[in-house]
């Protein structure tokens, strides 16, 4: 399984000024006006969304993604790893000769699900994976465009999380730092057990 982010979050999208403003309320932080400054906690809050959604598997800024998968965990509905996920843009097979073939948009259909939303065949199964082959299915997956969709207390863990980087910045590894109590709490009730796997299947 190969799961790959085609689309980053836009720039305009991460709330650099509440960083900011929540920076100043909590350790004194002063700015400075300039892009390179922006830049910086840009990247600290990049780096705070991408921890907060491997944790709870919730896409927040909504982007696209590329599953490749060998075979289907099962043919009768495929899970895909991330929510909420918006549409399925494309399904494709692609043979051991590397020869790519379009999968019919009439052929699945998407069940969307808050924690676990799935591939579905309009038939009776998916259609079948070439055998040394693949199947690359790209999703969108998210809950908005701009940070104002961001449910409240994941939008409040990213915060705390990129603060807590950006006060840790001169730590070797600062990022892999244990997630603090608070961001925790904040993140828990979205977090899920996730699976790839069809019915009865095994993460």
């Amino acid at each position: 399984m190969l799961l790959v982010e085609e689309t980053a979050p836009a720039q305009g999208a991460l709330p650099v000024a509440a960083l900011k403003a929540y920076l100043r309320m909590g350790t004194g932080f002063e700015p400075v006006a300039d892009a390179t400054e922006d830049a910086a906690l840009a990247g600290f809050l990049r780096a705070a969304i991408a921890t907060v959604e491997a944790r709870t598997g919730k896409v927040l800024l909504t982007r696209v993604f590329r599953l490749r998968l060998e075979d289907w965990r099962d043919p009768a509905g495929q899970a895909l790893p991330l929510a909420p996920a918006l549409s399925v843009q494309s399904v494709e097979m692609t043979d051991r000769g590397g020869a790519v073939t379009p999968v019919p948009p009439a052929a699945w259909r998407l069940v969307p699900d808050s924690q676990r939303p799935i591939l579905a065949p309009t038939g009776a199964s998916l259609p079948a994976v070439p055998m040394g082959g693949s199947v690359t299915v790209r999703f969108e997956a998210g809950f908005g465009t701009t940070w104002d969709s961001v449910p409240g207390d994941l939008a409040q863990a990213v915060l705390m999380l990129a603060a807590r980087y950006y006060e840790d910045r001169g730590f070797d590894g600062g990022q892999n730092i244990a997630l603090p109590h608070g961001v925790s709490a904040l993140i828990e009730r979205w977090r899920a057990v996730r699976t790839l796997a069809g019915r009865g299947g095994r993460p």
